[in-house]
């Protein structure tokens, strides 16, 4: 079985790789739940939904958020009402949080997951890495920011000083996935908002440790490929690099995949793990997706 740590930019961009050669019933995600938080009434897991629909073949890959081809009724007629929303929710994706929010009267949001997984035909487990909410601050020049008024508000232009979230226990799957898995993939997601999160929660790392696990770095040169990852690892003293990365993992980190453009990091890397393997890490289409799949289980193989 095959386990992928996921947030939702870059990491369901690998999943619609992996997803074409791997049996979908041998493949578990746990994704982040960090950046959960209630919007216009519903509850809003935007990496869980993600990840859902990208599983589901929905996903709008344009934005890698909401739904493909959906309409955004509610949301205009909301901003007619001098009401307009934070987060542009379309009309099928807001049926899928409106639902998510009362299962959760009733069940744990690993459960409510469950429930939408299976009734998107989704033959893959996807587990939020915690059932408790998360608070997450981000601490800039203009002040303290809730993530999402950093993210969408304020377009991430703020200089971050500094990232802060509270501790949150695993949900009840998280550790034993891990421990069942043959191979761990942390897909290229923001380290810092979107994989620390998972990684520190109690009893992960342990985990980690007893498994083959590879990374994919979201990081080329000095830069992150999509978001502001950079910003966040500057901000907590990280190397922005895929160094740092690897730094970041090295606790249970046993392979890493790096770019083409960083093939002048593979000493100083190999001096932090065991392997690196180099390749073109863009995914700009469904061919490169499937490409980076195979030569990161390849990889594990090997």
């Amino acid at each position: 079985m095959i386990t992928v740590l996921s947030g939702g930019t870059g990491t369901p961009k690998l999943l619609q790789g992996i997803k074409e050669i791997v049996d979908s019933k041998d493949l578990s995600i746990i994704v982040n739940t960090l950046e959960n938080d209630y919007f216009s009434g519903v509850y809003v897991s935007a990496d869980i939904d993600t990840v859902l629909y990208t599983m589901a073949d929905m996903i709008n890959d344009e934005t890698w958020y909401g739904v493909k081809n959906d309409t955004f009724v509610t949301n205009e007629r909301l901003a007619e009402l001098s009401s307009p929303e934070l987060l542009r929710i379309g009309d099928i994706d807001r049926a899928t949080k409106i639902q998510k929010t009362m299962l959760m009267q009733d069940h744990s949001l690993e459960e409510s997951v469950d429930i939408q997984r299976r009734q998107m035909g989704i033959k893959s487990k996807i587990i939020p890495m915690s059932n408790e909410n998360s608070q997450i601050k981000i601490i800039t020049d203009i002040g303290e920011l809730e993530f999402h008024d950093f993210l969408i508000k304020y377009a991430s232009q703020p200089e971050v000083l500094d990232v802060v979230f509270s501790d949150v226990s695993p949900a009840e799957g998280v550790i034993d996935t891990i421990k069942k898995s043959d191979a761990v993939i942390i897909g290229p997601s923001n380290p810092i908002t979107s994989i620390l999160p998972i990684i520190s929660l109690e009893g992960v790392k342990e985990a980690l440790k007893d498994t083959c696990v590879i990374a994919v770095s979201p990081i080329i040169g000095n830069d992150s490929v999509s978001g502001p990852a950079s910003k966040f690892m500057k901000a907590l003293g990280i190397e922005v690099s895929s160094l740092g990365v690897a730094e970041l993992y090295k606790d249970f980190l046993d392979i890493m995949v790096i770019d083409n453009k960083d093939e002048n990091l593979e000493k100083d890397l190999g001096k932090i793990i065991n392997k690196v393997i180099i390749t073109n890490t863009i995914m700009n289409d469904l061919d490169a997706k499937i490409n980076l799949a195979e030569i990161i289980l390849d990889g594990i193989l090997q």
